[in-house]
């Protein structure tokens, strides 16, 4: 059995048989309405967009489900390598696919090597400046006169 429905022109609701009103504009033209509150706002010709509780709102803030329109596939960025500067495409594939043992020791074999090349800086400069070179530094710092107290500096 089918049941005639008409839609609400306020709400745009389902109006099932026995319910709802009828009203006539001044032009003649037939309105449906699902009942008095969608009388009542028609009359105050408030708009049915601006109401959370009408479909229209619900179409307007993307709220309705709607399944004959489907959502836009977005595109995934793939990532491709590419050489840089100093360094081949190859050369970083290689690199990429180390063990992580080989990445460790690789890390641990090139801060030996710095701490070396910082210790035999130091030695360098110990020896260039000599034994005494660090003491007379310091007598000199300590003999300056610093700001007179109570000065503001100005």
């Amino acid at each position: 059995m089918v049941v005639k429905t008409e839609r609400c022109a306020f709400s745009e609701y389902w109006i099932f048989p026995g319910h709802g009103m009828k009203y006539v504009r001044k032009d003649g033209q037939p309105i449906i309405l699902s009942g008095s509150k969608a009388k009542s706002l028609y009359l105050q010709k408030l708009k049915p967009s601006k109401l959370q509780w009408t479909q229209g709102w619900r179409r307007l803030n993307k709220k309705a489900l709607v399944d004959t329109i489907s959502k836009k596939r977005t595109r995934r960025n793939t990532k491709i390598a590419r050489a840089i500067v100093g360094a081949s495409l190859d050369d970083i594939k290689k690199l990429q696919s180390r063990k992580p043992a080989e990445k460790s020791a690789a890390r641990e074999a090139a801060l030996k090597e710095i701490k070396d090349r910082n210790k035999k800086a130091k030695a360098a400069k110990i020896s260039k400046s000599g034994p005494s070179g660090g003491k007379a530094q310091a007598s000199k710092q300590k003999g300056q006169k610093g700001a007179k107290l109570g000065s503001t500096g100005r």
